[in-house]
C-alpha cells in the first residue's frame, strides 16, 4: 500500500494494490467487511500471466487486511471467477465460475456447488437472501451477439433476449428452481436487505430504450410490479437498496443510455453527449411498494452513485473525477473528492465507488496505470 496526495484536491488517497488487475465487488454488493477492517476483491495476481483488463484476466478471490496490507488468496479456480457477492460480515462468499455458482464458507474454508446451469442460459450475478438460506439470480437465454469492451453487444442483446428468468438456489446445495419468468433480458437482481421475500430486478438494456427499468418481485406470490412507474421522458438505472431498505435510482432523462466509453461518449445513443440534457436529471428514493418518496434534482453527471448509510451523501464517478454530492437538503451540492483518471474501457475499469458500511471510507477502481487497481479515500 502507498499513500499520495490527489493533484486536484490535495486529499490523501491510499493505493491498496499494484500487482496485476484488482477489481472490487460491484457497488451493490460492497467489498467492505461490516465488522473487520478488510475487503474482499478479485485479482489475477496469482495467474502467472500479465494481461490487460480487456484480455480476459484469470481472476480468483482474495482478502486484504486494510491495517497491514496483507493479502490472502481465498479461491484457486482454473477458470476466471466473476460476479462475486458476500454477506456483510463476509462469512459467506458466493461467486460464479464457468457454468456453476459456488459458495465459500469463510469459517471452514469449504467450497460447495449450489447451482449448475445445464440449459441454454447465461448466469447473472447472485444475491444472498438476508436469512442466509438461499440466493437469487437472473438467467437469460443465450443469444448470438458480440461481446467486449465499451459495451459491445449491449443494444443487440437487449433486443434479442426474450426469455429471462429469476431463479432461487439453496445455499446448502440442495437444489434450485425458477420463481419468475419474464419476456425481457433481466439483471441486477438484489434482495431487500431485511426481507428475504422481497427483491428487485431490472429490465436490462440501454436506458432510453427500456420502458420500465426497475421491478419489485414478491417471492411468495411470485408477482412483479413496477418500481417508480416510468414515463416517456425517463431513462432510469443503476438502482440499489440503501442500508435501511429504500430503492435508490438515477433518472437522466431522454437520450441517455446509461453508458460511458473510453471515448467519453455513450455506447448506443452516440449522438447525445454524456452531459447533455433536455430535462433536469434527478435521483430518487422509492419505498418497497415502488412509490417515490424523495426526489432530488441532480444538475450534474455521474456514471454511478452510491449512498452513505443514511443516504444524505452520495459518491459519484464523473467522467474524470470522483465527487461528493450532499442531498440532505432541498438542493444537491457537489464537491470534487479526487481525480480518478480511469479509461472507462472495460467494466472492470469503471470506478464503481462504494461507501464502507460505516460511511467513513470510499473504495474505487481505476486503470490509470494500465492495469485495474484499487484505491481508498477517507471522508
Amino acid at each position: 500500500m502507498r499513500e499520495f496526495k490527489d493533484e486536484k484536491t490535495g486529499r490523501t488517497i491510499k493505493q491498496l494494490t499494484s500487482t496485476g488487475n484488482n477489481v472490487h465487488l460491484y457497488f451493490t454488493e460492497n467489498s467492505f467487511d461490516a465488522h473487520k477492517n478488510e475487503i474482499i476483491f478479485r485479482s489475477d495476481r496469482a495467474s502467472g500471466e500479465d494481461r490487460a483488463p480487456h484480455e480476459d484476466p484469470l481472476y480468483n478471490i482474495f482478502r486484504m487486511d486494510l491495517d497491514t496490507g496483507e493479502i490472502v488468496q481465498l479461491t484457486d479456480e482454473a477458470e476466471s471467477v466473476h460476479s462475486v457477492t458476500k454477506t456483510p460480515d463476509s462469512r459467506i462468499v458466493v461467486y460464479i465460475v464457468g457454468n456453476k455458482i459456488k459458495k465459500l464458507d469463510m469459517e471452514t474454508g469449504e467450497t460447495t456447488v449450489i447451482y449448475e446451469e445445464v440449459g441454454n442460459y447465461n448466469l447473472g450475478a447472485p444475491s444472498i437472501a438476508p436469512n442466509r438460506r438461499y440466493i437469487g439470480f437472473c438467467r437469460n437465454e443465450k443469444v448470438n451477439v458480440p461481446s467486449g469492451p465499451n459495451y459491445t453487444g449491449f443494444k443487440e442483446r437487449y433486443y434479442l433476449v426474450k426469455d429471462g428468468r429469476i431463479t432461487l438456489a439453496y445455499l446448502d446445495g440442495s437444489g434450485g428452481f425458477d420463481v419468475f419468468k419474464d419476456t425481457h433480458q433481466v439483471g441486477h437482481f438484489q434482495f431487500c436487505p431485511d426481507d428475504s421475500t422481497i427483491a428487485m430486478y431490472c429490465h436490462e438494456g440501454p436506458w432510453h430504450l427500456v420502458t420500465q427499468r426497475i421491478w419489485l418481485l414478491d417471492l411468495v406470490a411470485r408477482e412483479a410490479r413496477p418500481c417508480f412507474r416510468q414515463g416517456e421522458q425517463d431513462s432510469v438505472g443503476h438502482e440499489f437498496w440503501t442500508q435501511d431498505g429504500y430503492i435508490f435510482f438515477d433518472d437522466r432523462g431522454p437520450g441517455h443510455d446509461g453508458t460511458i466509453t473510453s471515448s467519453r461518449t455513450q455506447a448506443v445513443a452516440t449522438e447525445v453527449p454524456v452531459k447533455e440534457r433536455t430535462m433536469i436529471p434527478f435521483v430518487g428514493l422509492a419505498d418497497r411498494n415502488g412509490n417515490l418518496v424523495k426526489r432530488i434534482n441532480m444538475p450534474y453527471y455521474c456514471n454511478h452513485y452510491h449512498a452513505n448509510p443514511d443516504h444524505t451523501l452520495l459518491v459519484g464517478d464523473d467522467v474524470d473525477d470522483l465527487v461528493l454530492i450532499d442531498i440532505s437538503g432541498d438542493e444537491a451540492r457537489l464537491e470534487v473528492l479526487c481525480t480518478h483518471k480511469t479509461s472507462w474501457h472495460t467494466q472492470s475499469s469503471h470506478c464503481h465507488p462504494t461507501w464502507s458500511w460505516d460511511g467513513k471510507r470510499i473504495l474505487y477502481a481505476s486503470d490509470c496505470s494500465g492495469r485495474v487497481n484499487l484505491y481508498m479515500i477517507e471522508v
